[in-house]
């Protein structure tokens, strides 16, 4: 009752805080709603939903990209753009939700620009990468390999956002590695559904290191959005975090635009339409169909974040890729021999000992906020 007190008492010095923390707090308000006892399946069906969104929006733009490029695509650059392109569809939240507020005065602010500017140009970097290792690998081997990114996630939080490496991420690094050397080092038989046969060992190699690199890259790229919430944005709302995605978004656009006129592939779109395997209907949609999955993928992500925390959006994100490899046998013949069961097994072992820490991890910061609060509502009275 003490808290409670105290809690009503604060509201006059709440109310007589600057206009940035208002912002913070406002979302967070809202959600409360969603939190009330009467409210909790609500909470459940939303969570149910955005991870669906992720799942099926990272395989179904995994599996369209590699239908683009099995059936005639030769843009690395297009498939580049396909992953950002769509992001004016992160508008539609803005008519459902009343508490985002995507407002443009972010933009006025150098150090604000600056990094998204930063993360835009690497989310397209990252974006190259994923597109030259997807389309000469089999999607259950690039799929495991992009499973790296947890090794390289759990280095990068280490030494940007000092958190500390457990046994647990340390078993899960090595099974994870394990996994990512066993797919790299053995050939993959597979092949598409024309029948071409397995690619060269040069452009073999070159996929699989633009694929560690891509990981790599991503797993970076989350560590400084989460600096640069911590530290330059000073505050994780749910409009804080749609500006991130969204301006981010356009930056790597751009880029992606850009990269597509000075290769000189803008040129050859035309007749690769034309000599597309399954006609250019089919390929307009495989493109439509891309851009569309990865938002609905990038949704997903959005909303787990706010309903839940960043950290759980990521661990979803990451179950996805032995999803993935699943998808590949069942919709493109792939075959999955021995060492690739092996490897999908030693994935999803390193996966169990991640997640497994970060609910330690979860349990210990819940134990502290009841003291944390006590010692506030103390600080108030």
């Amino acid at each position: 009752m003490e808290i409670i007190d105290a809690q009503k008492d604060s509201k006059p010095v709440a109310e007589a805080q600057t206009s940035h923390q208002e912002e913070a707090i406002t979302p967070t308000t809202d959600q409360h709603l969603v939190f009330r006892p009467e409210n909790r399946w609500k909470w459940w069906l939303l969570v149910a939903l955005n991870i669906v969104f992720l799942l099926v929006g990272q395989s179904a733009a995994v599996l369209l990209t590699k239908f683009y490029f099995n059936h005639g695509g030769n843009s690395k650059w297009l498939a580049s753009l396909t992953q950002t392109a769509g992001f004016p569809l992160l508008y539609l939240p803005l008519l459902f939700v009343r508490s985002i507020n995507i407002s443009l005065s972010s933009l006025n602010n150098i150090s604000h620009c600056l990094v998204y500017f930063s993360l835009g140009c690497l989310l397209a970097i990252n974006d190259l990468l994923y597109s030259i290792g997807v389309e000469p690998l089999s999607v259950s081997t690039y799929s495991l390999i992009c499973a790296s990114q947890l090794v390289f996630n759990a280095i990068f939080s280490f030494v940007i956002n000092s958190e500390k490496l457990t046994k647990l991420k340390l078993n899960s690094i090595i099974f994870i590695t394990m996994s990512a050397s066993m797919v790299a080092i053995h050939p993959d038989a597979s092949k598409d559904k024309n029948g071409k046969p397995p690619v060269q060992d040069q452009e073999r190699i070159i996929a699989i290191l633009s694929t560690i690199g891509a990981s790599a890259g991503y797993a970076l790229m989350l560590s400084l959005t989460q600096f640069s919430f911590e530290k330059v944005l000073k505050k994780d709302t749910f409009s804080v975090v749609f500006e991130m995605q969204i301006y981010t978004s356009i930056v790597a656009t751009f880029v992606c635009m850009l990269g597509l006129l000075l290769s000189l592939e803008i040129t050859d779109l035309k007749s690769e339409m034309k000599k597309f395997d399954e006609g250019k209907a089919s390929y307009v949609a495989s493109l439509i169909g891309t851009a569309l999955a990865w938002q609905i993928c990038t949704v997903g992500v959005v909303g787990l974040i706010y309903l839940v925390s960043s950290l759980f959006s990521n661990v979803v994100s990451m179950l996805s890729l032995p999803f993935v490899p699943v998808v590949g046998v069942m919709f493109y013949g792939e075959k999955m021999d021995a060492i690739k069961v092996l490897a999908m097994l030693c994935t999803l072992w390193g996966f169990a000992s991640y997640i497994y820490q970060q609910y330690l991890d979860e349990n210990k910061s819940k134990e502290k906020e009841p003291e944390l609060n006590l010692i506030d509502s103390d600080d108030i009275q």
